[in-house]
């Protein structure tokens, strides 16, 4: 609560009064740079600073995508080398940010009580003009007349992911819809894919949630340039990185669970708590395809392979090689949140 209440302090001009808002559980990078446009605004300076300081040898990797007229996964290379562009200049760093705040993208990267940044984000101020080419689509113009908020927080695990949702989702008077993307280990795909559950088996709760995952792989895949969409994958949330060995995984795969993962069950227990008066159940079969007022959208990259490498969960730094399934993932989430706006707008 106390953390809620220093991002409403913070938040300019009591921006969360009164306003409905889309939640999503991501990064705190990818919604921005697709959004605002400032790669556009000063790619030059990018590609000047990757040939100079040739961050992690991504200079050859830049000249063969170039070479390619690759342009997608061009510009996920230019997100990603922007960000230690920032670093290392910190005036350029303070022009993005007078950037963003002219298009309403507003940053709370250091909260009180909990180190879980948020970013404010008002979708009537955004210019569909400097927003990446692959979440342009017809009719954003009319995004001008919106007043809701786009409300994205720098993804907490367990149940710190309960904690906040249930606080966030208490404090405001109209949920539009649910967006998590997180990383997971795979049991039956490779590093860089990405899982759609529509079923997650909770460790906290023990409960077995069912739900409708507004996400599809088609929404999904023609964004993913290097890996493979799973849908219909069955999840479930762990405790900890740690706690899992062999023989759990090998009754996980037999169950037919494939994506091993750390947020989703205690969303979905926040998520039960706001459709429904009353405490999450335990050990329950829970079906949210019936009763939830709103999109509920759970993506999960591969970011190990446990099963088949013996690694601990979410052990890999995925570094330059995650940037595809993230923003393929990015895609996805920022393109149905634009259609159900649109939709709403048209009501």
């Amino acid at each position: 609560q106390a953390w809620w209440f220093s991002v409403q302090e913070n938040a300019e001009l009591g921006l969360l009064v009164d306003r409905s808002i889309y939640f999503v559980s991501s990064n705190p990078h990818s919604l921005p740079n697709m959004l605002c446009g400032h790669i556009k605004v000063h790619q030059e300076a990018v590609i000047d600073y990757l040939r100079r300081e040739n961050p992690e040898n991504l200079w050859p990797e830049w000249e063969r995508l170039v070479a390619e007229g690759n342009h997608e996964a061009s510009a996920n290379l230019l997100y990603y080398v922007a960000r230690s562009h920032r670093r290392a200049n910190p005036e350029h760093a303070r022009n993005i940010q007078e950037q963003e705040s002219r298009l309403g993208i507003h940053r709370i990267d250091n909260p009180n009580y909990l180190d879980v940044g948020v970013q404010i984000i008002e979708l009537g101020k955004l210019d569909p003009d400097l927003f990446d080419p692959r979440i342009s689509m017809p009719g954003l113009e009319r995004l001008a007349q919106s007043d809701a908020l786009l409300f994205n927080i720098d993804y907490p695990l367990g149940m710190a992911a309960y904690s906040l949702f249930s606080q966030v989702s208490a404090s405001i008077p109209d949920l539009l819809g649910v967006y998590i993307m997180g990383k997971a280990a795979t049991l039956n795909g490779r590093v860089g894919d990405v899982m759609l559950p529509n079923v997650v088996y909770d460790e906290h709760s023990q409960n077995t949630f069912l739900f409708k995952n507004s996400i599809g792989a088609a929404d999904v895949a023609p964004y993913l340039l290097y890996g493979t969409v799973f849908d219909n994958q069955k999840s479930v949330t762990v405790r900890g990185t740690f706690l899992q060995n062999q023989r759990f995984m090998d009754v996980f795969y037999k169950e037919g669970y494939t994506d091993i993962e750390m947020e989703a069950g205690p969303y979905l227990s926040g998520i039960y708590e706001d459709i429904y008066p009353q405490r999450y159940p335990i050990n329950e079969i829970v079906n949210l395809f019936i009763n939830a007022p709103y999109d509920i959208g759970i993506l999960h990259y591969a970011s190990d392979r446990p099963y088949g490498r013996g690694q601990s969960l979410l052990s890999k730094n995925l570094s330059y090689f995650g940037v595809d399934a993230t923003y393929a993932a990015s895609t996805a989430i920022l393109r149905r949140i634009f259609q159900q706006e649109l939709r709403r707008l048209a009501g």
